[in-house]
């Protein structure tokens, strides 16, 4: 699996993989980071190829073949699609057309074509996630390599502002989740897998108003990388590396203590600016939504049905009759 990188548009890091166990994941994107610039062609896997890409464990050929098609079958519920800007024109598809999986041959191999409508997902990028296919599959938590993914998107910015709906869906954490279980099943398992990945991760709560001071969403910071970065070779961390990096975190106040030089300095209040751009973005978007929701609420309420319009034209008449 050498030098294997992942590249997709930006896009599909918005659909929640809903239901995917860690192998499915790996299954998925092993599959995405061989698909890339390859138009609509069918592109050949042989069970080999695939179980080594995607750092497949299990031997038997049935468990391959059973855990490919749950991929599928999964992939097949994922919601594809795009919007209009006012809402008002929604299109949905499906990621591929063709999923051929042959077990019965000398070579066992799965055929695979990408649906026309989702070219631009793997083609003719202009604007793009990337990481290693190798460091993304070694991680264990499904949480982790969500919340990986979605942080590369953000790797030269340094900073990822989730209001907690997103969070909550992106991730495809249970709605029954209270905040204890979320802090115990999902961020500790994200701070132990990607701190030593993420150099000073931080993830910090954001506490609205009113009884309780509930969450709102996470901030998550880290060091910045640079445009031109390294990806490839890259193992996920040890749990010797992820406890050196933990250690490291934990026995500092916070990451902007770290900040020693000028342009460190400015750096981090330009982070922070855009930080507070995200978040006005954020709550404007919410406001628009709102707004959207009351003007078609209004149209139909002052929408008269047919029946009144009879009504009314029937009063009309008997009142010209007087």
């Amino acid at each position: 699996m050498a030098n294997e990188l992942v590249k997709y548009h930006s896009e599909l890091n918005t659909i929640p993989l809903r239901k995917f166990t860690p192998v499915e994941m790996n299954l998925f994107f092993s599959i995405v980071s061989r698909l890339r610039e390859k138009g609509d062609k069918t592109v050949r896997f042989t069970f080999d190829q695939l179980k080594e890409l995607s750092n497949y464990k299990a031997t038997a050929n049935m468990r391959f073949i059973d855990d490919l098609e749950e991929t599928y079958k999964k992939i097949l519920e994922l919601r594809f699609g795009r919007r209009s800007q006012s809402g008002l024109t929604r299109e949905f598809f499906v990621m591929f057309t063709k999923f051929k999986i042959n077990g019965d041959t000398d070579e066992p191999y799965v055929d695979i074509q990408i649906f026309e409508d989702a070219l631009p997902l793997l083609n003719d990028l202009d604007s793009w996630v990337r990481y290693s296919l190798q460091q993304f599959n070694e991680l264990q938590s499904s949480y982790s390599k969500t919340m990986f993914r979605l942080l590369k998107q953000f790797r030269t910015k340094g900073y990822a502002y989730f209001s907690k709906e997103d969070f909550q869906e992106l991730l495809d954490i249970p709605k029954s989740y209270k905040q204890g279980d979320i802090d115990r099943t999902v961020l500790q398992p994200i701070k132990q897998e990607l701190t030593a990945i993420f150099k000073g991760l931080s993830i910090k709560k954001k506490y609205g108003r009113g009884r309780g001071k509930p969450v709102i969403g996470y901030q998550f910071t880290f060091k910045p990388e640079i445009k031109n970065a390294n990806d490839f070779n890259k193992h996920a961390p040890t749990k010797i590396e992820q406890s050196q990096a933990l250690s490291q975190v934990n026995g500092q106040k916070n990451y902007e203590e770290q900040l020693t030089t000028l342009d460190d300095k400015i750096k981090e209040q330009e982070r922070r600016l855009d930080l507070l751009k995200q978040l006005k973005e954020l709550e404007q978007n919410k406001k628009d939504e709102k707004s959207l929701q009351i003007q078609t609420e209004n149209k139909d309420r002052f929408t008269l049905s047919k029946r009144d319009k009879k009504d009314i034209l029937s009063g009309l008449q008997n009142f010209n009759k007087l």
